[in-house]
């Protein structure tokens, strides 16, 4: 049974010395029903969400996501342009614990409603490079994980032979996977500081200006394209925006950034199956292979959708600048 406002508005005032709380509502966190959670208001107007996990899933979340915003440092927050969680008390309830942050203002942001272009879409691939821009080290000294590309490269594989022990993924995609596992070239990338947990619930925004990002669970050293598979499955239109911005705020050369996020997006499919198979829940498995089917329809003879390394050398912000900068020469001096 979930608990009620007023007792988390009890442990909330347990876990934080002197709260004193007017008002507590409903929280929305879209966590499926694994946290128990509401917004607490405090007599100086300050507001505070105090959450208390409901499965050994969402537990084993919390204490990661507690690791990792210790490990958020006053100064490396200051480098990101946008607000993150900060714990403010803890209390230990029933085998559990109830943790109570900041509040992060500022309105959700859903998949369907951003536009493409200047504004929302590009505030986020601006938020996304910021994350990618930390210094690593501070993840690696707080003992999250740190792994290097051929990690990377091996934890996809085994994903997909468990995938592919089912029986139930199409071949077409088990194939047009073990291409991309193939591909040396795609699998050539510097690993950055990701959040590893980014969706659209992750994002809070004001204006059309990305203002707070939440759920830091997964944070580590890894492939920056983790962060970016969920616009995937955003229009064209919009998924290159947020891509075109984000390589531009890095002034990265990773060619190949796109096509690894579309491979993960697709995986995410994959662990979808593993899920149902593994709780012996024949609905999910049966949405599962609906989706993967629907996939196949998607990109069957569709280069577009490609997720091997381009064959055509694509530039980099840099090398088109110059490009640029050349031309404007040769044309004064003409």
């Amino acid at each position: 049974m979930a608990r009620s406002h007023l007792t988390l508005a009890a442990l909330a005032t347990a876990a934080v010395d002197g709260l004193d709380v007017r008002q507590v509502g409903s929280y929305d966190t879209g966590d499926n029903g694994d946290f128990d959670s509401a917004i607490i208001t405090g007599g100086d107007g300050r507001h505070f969400v105090v959450r208390v996990p409901t499965t050994e899933r969402a537990e084993n979340e919390q204490s990661a996501d507690i690791q990792s915003l210790s490990a958020l440092s006053t100064g490396v927050r200051g480098r990101l342009p946008f607000e993150v969680s900060k714990i403010v008390g803890q209390t230990a309830v029933d085998s559990t614990r109830a943790v109570v942050f900041e509040h992060v203002y500022g309105d959700p942001v859903h998949l369907a409603s951003i536009p493409a272009g200047e504004g929302l879409a590009t505030s986020i691939g601006r938020a996304i490079a910021a994350i990618h821009m930390l210094p690593t080290s501070f993840v690696a000294d707080a003992g999250l994980p740190v792994r290097a590309p051929h990690e990377v490269l091996r934890a996809v594989s085994i994903l997909m032979d468990r995938a592919s022990a089912t029986s139930l993924v199409p071949a077409t995609l088990l194939g047009r996977w073990e291409r991309a596992t193939e591909d040396t070239a795609l699998w050539q990338f510097v690993p950055t500081v990701v959040n590893g947990s980014i969706s659209t619930s992750s994002f809070r925004q004001t204006g059309g200006e990305v203002c707070g990002v939440l759920g830091w669970q997964s944070l580590a050293v890894d492939d920056p394209a983790q962060d970016l598979f969920w616009a995937m499955g955003a229009p064209d239109s919009v998924a290159q925006s947020i891509v075109d911005s984000y390589q531009l705020a890095r002034g990265s050369s990773d060619r190949q950034i796109v096509q690894r996020a579309r491979l993960y997006a697709e995986l995410q499919l994959a662990k979808w199956l593993l899920h149902g198979t593994q709780t012996r829940d024949n609905e999910v498995i049966d949405d599962a292979v609906s989706m993967l089917h629907n996939l196949v329809d998607r990109v069957e003879n569709n280069l577009d959708k490609n997720i091997t390394h381009d064959t055509i050398p694509v530039m980099a912000v840099d090398e088109v600048e110059a490009m640029l900068d050349a031309r404007d020469r040769r044309s004064d001096s003409a």
